[in-house]
C-alpha cells in the first residue's frame, strides 16, 4: 500500500508515527510518502532552518525531544547563550547545539547548489525516518502573517511566522496570512507523483491553516489532489472546540473559521463539490458533526482522536485507512 500525507510538525510527525505502527503490523508491504510543510522555514544567524521537515525527520528517527515534541533530545544551547551575549538578534529563535549540526549541512548543501529536495534525502540518510520525505517545494514560500504593529499603534506589518508564533505566543491578532514567493513556487519533485500514485491520501492533524493549507497553497498541488484515484481522509486537530495543541484558534478565527471539527471539514471541502476530502474523522466528544459532514459529501467517522501514546495513534490511523478503503469500495 502506498500512503502519501501531507504534514506540518509535531501533529503530523507524531500520527505519522503512529500510521507506520498501524501498517508494520497489518504485515502488508507499504510506503508512505510525507509532503513536508516548508513555509514556517527561516534564516536564523546565517542558517536555513526547516522546522517541520526536521520534526518530522527527528521523531521518525528517534531523536526528538518527547517533551517538547521538537529538537533534539539530550539537547545543549550553549551557542544560544553566547549569541544572546553578544546581543544577536533573533534571541526568540534558540538553536540547540545538536540541532546547530543540521541547519549546517542543510545550508553548505544549499550554498553548494544543491536543491532542498535533495538536501533532505541526504540528511534522511543518517536518520533512517522509513518514510520518504519531501518538502512542498524546493522555492521560497514562507508564511508571514499579517497584525497590528506591536510598535506603531494603528499600523499594520507583517511579520514572518515564527516571531509571530514563538516570540508573540501568537497574542497578537492575526489578520491574515500572506505566502510570500507561494505563486511562483512549484511543487518539489516527486511530490505530484506521490499523490497520483498514492492508494490512499492522509492528511494528519496539522493546523489546517499554516501547514496543511501551505501546502495546498502550492500551485498544482490542489490540483493534483482533485485528480488523483486515491480517497482522501483527514483527521480533525481540533476536540472539543479546541485545538489538541498549539495555537491553531488563532489562524482559524484570522481565516475567519469556527475552531470546531465540523468548520475545519466543511473548508477543506467535499471532493465531490470542489473541495479535497473524501472522508474526515472526528473526536468521539464531536460525534454531532457527522451527520452534518456527510449531508456535505465528506464520509465521517467519529473515533478517539487523542495521540496520547503510538498504540492510541496506530489506532487513529488505522480508522484513516479503513475509512478511506470503505470510501473506495463505496464507490
Amino acid at each position: 500500500m502506498r500512503v502519501t500525507t501531507l504534514a506540518g510538525g509535531i501533529g503530523g510527525a507524531r500520527f505519522i508515527r503512529g500510521l507506520k505502527a498501524h501498517l508494520a503490523a497489518s504485515g502488508q508491504e507499504s510506503h508512505i510518502t510525507v509532503i513536508g510543510n516548508t513555509g514556517d522555514d527561516i534564516w536564523v544567524h546565517g542558517l536555513r532552518v526547516c522546522p517541520d521537515l526536521d520534526t518530522v525527520m527527528y521523531t521518525l528517527g528517534d531523536g526528538i525531544d518527547t517533551e517538547r515534541g521538537w529538537g533534539r533530545r539530550d539537547e545543549t544551547f550553549h551557542a544560544k547563550e553566547e549569541l544572546q551575549a553578544y546581543g544577536v538578534e533573533p534571541t526568540w529563535f534558540g538553536l540547540g547545539d545538536r540541532d546547530i549540526g543540521t541547519h549546517l549541512v542543510r545550508t553548505a548543501s544549499l550554498n553548494a547548489g544543491y536543491p532542498l529536495s535533495d538536501v533532505t534525502r541526504a540528511l534522511c540518510a543518517r536518520w533512517k525516518p522509513g518514510v520518504e520525505l519531501l518538502p512542498m517545494t524546493n522555492d521560497r514560500a514562507e508564511t508571514h502573517v499579517i497584525v497590528d504593529s506591536p510598535d506603531v499603534p494603528g499600523n499594520r506589518v507583517a511579520m514572518h511566522f515564527q516571531e509571530w508564533w514563538i516570540k508573540y505566543r501568537a497574542s497578537l491578532p492575526a489578520h491574515d496570512f500572506v505566502f510570500i514567493g507561494i505563486e511562483n513556487a512549484t511543487p518539489a519533485p516527486g511530490v505530484l507523483e506521490a499523490i497520483a500514485e498514492a492508494d490512499v491520501i492522509v492528511l494528519p492533524p496539522s493546523n489546517p491553516i499554516v501547514s496543511i493549507g501551505t501546502i495546498l497553497a502550492v500551485p498544482g498541488i490542489t490540483d493534483a489532489l482533485s485528480q488523483t484515484d486515491a480517497p482522501i481522509v483527514g483527521i480533525s486537530p481540533i476536540i472539543s472546540g479546541a485545538p489538541v495543541r498549539g495555537m491553531a484558534d488563532a489562524c482559524l478565527t484570522a481565516r475567519g473559521i469556527e475552531t470546531t471539527a465540523l468548520a475545519v471539514g466543511l473548508n477543506y471541502g467535499a471532493r465531490n463539490s470542489g473541495g479535497i476530502l473524501d472522508g474526515w474523522l472526528v473526536d468521539t466528544s464531536d460525534a454531532d458533526a457527522e451527520s452534518d459532514l456527510e449531508a456535505a459529501g465528506i464520509g465521517c467517522r467519529a473515533v478517539p482522536l487523542f495521540m496520547t501514546d503510538v498504540p492510541a495513534t496506530a489506532a487513529m490511523a488505522e480508522h484513516a485507512i479503513d475509512l478511506a478503503q470503505a470510501l473506495r469500495s463505496a464507490g
